[in-house]
C-alpha cells in the first residue's frame, strides 16, 4: 500500500443519528439504561439532542409519524444497530443494570468479543460490547 498524504484516517465512532417517537422518552432512557450524558446546544433549536459517552453517542431526532413505517424486524437497508465499547468490568455491570431494569436483552459470544443486546423505547438495538482476548490478537 503506497503512502497518500491524502488518506484520511479515523479516529473514532462520533454519532449515530436515530429517529425517536418521543425525544423526551428516549433522552430519559439513554440516560437511566446507559448513563449517558444529554447535549442540547441552542443554536440547533429543539434537535438533534445528543447522548454521549465522552465523544461518541447517538443524536435522537423526532419521527415523522405520518411517514410510512418500516419493518421493524426486515434486515433491510436501515440502521441495523449501534454498539458501544466496554471494559469488561463495565460489561459485567450492564448486565446486572439490564436485570435490575427489567430489560429484555440477550448476550452473544463473538469469539473476540462479548456482547449484551437491548432495544431502546423505539425498538432501535442497543449493543454493548467488550474485547474478551488480548487486543493484539484483533486489532492488527
Amino acid at each position: 500500500m503506497s503512502e497518500d498524504s491524502n488518506e484520511i484516517e479515523i479516529q473514532f465512532l462520533d454519532h449515530v443519528a436515530i429517529r425517536v417517537r418521543d425525544l423526551n422518552q428516549s433522552v430519559e432512557w439513554y440516560q437511566k439504561v446507559l448513563n449517558l450524558r444529554k447535549c442540547q446546544l441552542p443554536e440547533w433549536g429543539e434537535y438533534p439532542i445528543f447522548m454521549l459517552s465522552g465523544k461518541s453517542g447517538v443524536a435522537l431526532f423526532p419521527a415523522k409519524l405520518t411517514d410510512p413505517q418500516l419493518d421493524i424486524a426486515s434486515k433491510n437497508v436501515k440502521i441495523d444497530h449501534f454498539a458501544f465499547n466496554v471494559t469488561n468490568e463495565n460489561f459485567e455491570k450492564a448486565k446486572k443494570r439490564f436485570a435490575e431494569l427489567k430489560l429484555e436483552f440477550s448476550i452473544q459470544d463473538h469469539h473476540y468479543f462479548h456482547s449484551i443486546y437491548t432495544k431502546d423505547p423505539d425498538g432501535h438495538t442497543v449493543e454493548l460490547t467488550t474485547i474478551v482476548t488480548d487486543e493484539g490478537e484483533f486489532y492488527q
